[in-house]
Formats: C-alpha cells, sequence, structure tokens
C-alpha cells in the first residue's frame, strides 16, 4: 500500500512540475512578443547635434523640445552636443520631431541616432547572462 500512495505522489509531483513548467514558458512567450504601441508607452530617441552648442542653446532646445506635441522628458548635454527625449510613439514620430528640430532651430547637422542590430544585441549585459533571458531564447528558437 504504501508503493502505491508513493508512486501516486509522485506521478502528481511530476504532473504538476510539467503543467507549471508548460504554464511559465507559455507567460514567457506571450509577454516577450512585440507589441504595438499603447497610449501609455514611452520610447526614447537621440539627436546628435554635431555643432558645438552652450548652456544657453542648450536650454533653447530643451524649452523647443518641451513645446512638441507628445515630448515626456528633454535632457540636453551641451558638452557632447547629445539630446535624449522621450515620447509618446501614438502622439509623435521621432523622425517628424527631427526634421522640425532641424528646420525651426536652423541645426543643419544634426543627425537622429539609430543603434545598429548588434549595438542593439549588446545593449543590456544584465539581461543577456540572466536565467529568464535563457529561456526565452531556448524558447524563441524553438518557435
Amino acid at each position: 500500500m504504501k508503493k502505491g500512495l508513493l508512486r501516486k505522489i509522485l506521478l502528481s509531483a511530476l504532473g504538476l512540475f510539467f503543467i507549471f513548467t508548460a504554464v511559465l514558458a507559455t507567460h514567457i512567450y506571450f509577454v516577450t512578443r512585440p507589441k504595438a504601441p499603447g497610449a501609455n508607452t514611452r520610447v526614447m530617441a537621440r539627436i546628435d547635434i554635431k555643432q558645438p552648442i552652450d548652456q544657453q542653446a542648450a536650454d533653447k532646445i530643451t524649452a523647443w523640445l518641451y513645446q512638441q506635441r507628445g515630448i515626456d522628458r528633454v535632457m540636453v548635454n551641451p558638452k557632447t552636443e547629445i539630446v535624449v527625449f522621450t515620447f509618446f510613439p501614438v502622439k509623435a514620430n521621432a523622425n517628424e520631431i527631427l526634421k522640425d528640430f532641424t528646420s525651426t532651430l536652423h541645426y543643419n547637422k544634426a543627425t537622429r541616432y539609430i543603434p545598429t542590430e548588434e549595438e542593439l544585441k549588446n545593449g543590456c549585459p544584465v539581461a543577456s547572462a540572466s536565467f529568464s533571458y535563457k529561456i526565452y531564447n531556448s524558447l524563441k528558437n524553438l518557435f
């Protein structure tokens, strides 16, 4: 009688393990799928000005960007001549913002920085070494 009970317990535990593993794999799959931007989605963009600016110009750039529709946060570094801003993609488009930026503020050398595929892959060293990222990669290769 003890062997039958032990066998039932082991089979139940093994069955639950496989069910929970399947639920976890399904959850990871659906959570990591690309999603269309929603009303609360924020995106970060970067503009390289490529010409000298001072603090007064940085303040003017900041004020101008904050006036644009959909802009959430703006940071301008005059030393590196880089502008980083976040925006809502359902309200604004980074390429349109850059176009208006160059025409209105006359920074003709300004370009939008877009990372390469290699830079995107190496973006977060913590994520690539994490256990959940390894599970995600395994599942991605299966499907």
